[in-house]
């Protein structure tokens, strides 16, 4: 008689329950072009995209996570994309400074937000980042991309904040203009990425770091596939990422897939839509 093999101990994954913030897409709507995604002459469907969110949150609800909601401002288009607001860990919100002034207001807002809801240790940058768009966080470091919309110096200034070390990846290629476009981590110790978005020395400092990592094709980063969220076992991704998905199920995770197709449209995806509260 045949007996089944144990289970590998790296397949063996843990789900934490997290605590996500995001803003509901009332007022989305591809008006002007920061990012190669955004066409306004194709528009959006706004009705969609509200929908397509609700799915999200729904998702998130679904696997045991807390979500709360700030209230979405007329006249920022964006404030969907709740992960470019802010940087939060241990408690200590790291402020967004956005490159592009169409997205300036964003910042105040959930600086406001977050103040007033039980993080009050806010430090209002110097330096131009965009939250955890550029600044991705594992158990001992924090992963900070730069080369489109993020200072280095910004880097560093999270670093004293947090009191995290930092590692710095340098993004290269137009579409994946920010971090959590072309990498996400998988629990605390490992992550996926697509090689092709960072520079030859920043896939070796990846290479180095994460020698056990899911590595993306670039037809899964091209739909965003790599702009997920994972708590350690589920894994929130964009449906169209076929091979991700399945690459993610034979490594012990479970994929779970949503459509943010219009959403897209700005660039965004699940991870784009979710600001972690670390408290």
């Amino acid at each position: 008689m045949s007996v089944m093999p144990a289970m590998e101990p790296s397949k063996v994954r843990t789900a934490l329950r997290r605590h996500f913030l995001m803003c509901r897409p009332e007022h989305f709507a591809v008006t002007y072009a920061i990012n190669p995604w955004m066409d306004p002459a194709l528009g959006a469907d706004a009705d969609r995209a509200v929908a397509q969110w609700e799915a999200l949150r729904s998702a998130y609800a679904a696997l045991g996570h807390e979500v709360s909601l700030i209230e979405p401002v007329e006249g920022l288009p964006d404030m969907v994309f709740a992960a470019n607001g802010a940087l939060v860990v241990g408690g200590r919100v790291y402020g967004a400074r956005f490159a592009h002034p169409e997205r300036h207001a964003e910042a105040p807002a959930y600086a406001a937000w977050l103040k007033d809801n039980g993080f009050p240790d806010v430090l209002e940058p110097r330096y131009t980042n965009e939250g955890e768009g550029d600044f991705l966080t594992l158990d001992e470091v924090i992963l900070a991309g730069t080369g489109f919309r993020t200072e280095i110096a910004a880097h560093q200034e999270a670093q004293e904040f947090l009191g995290r070390p930092v590692v710095t990846l340098r993004l290269v290629d137009p579409r994946f203009y920010h971090l959590d476009t072309a990498l996400f981590p998988l629990g605390g110790d490992n992550v996926a990425y697509y090689p092709g978005a960072f520079s030859p020395g920043s896939r070796a400092v990846l290479e180095r770091l994460f020698p056990d990592a899911v590595i993306a094709s670039e037809r899964d980063a091209a739909v965003l596939g790599l702009n997920a969220v994972c708590d350690g076992r589920n894994v929130v991704v964009n449906a169209e990422a076929a091979e991700l998905i399945g690459t993610l199920r034979d490594r012990g995770f479970d994929p779970v897939p949503v459509n943010l197709s219009e959403l897209r449209k700005a660039g965004g995806g699940p991870k784009c839509c979710t600001l972690e509260l670390r408290a």
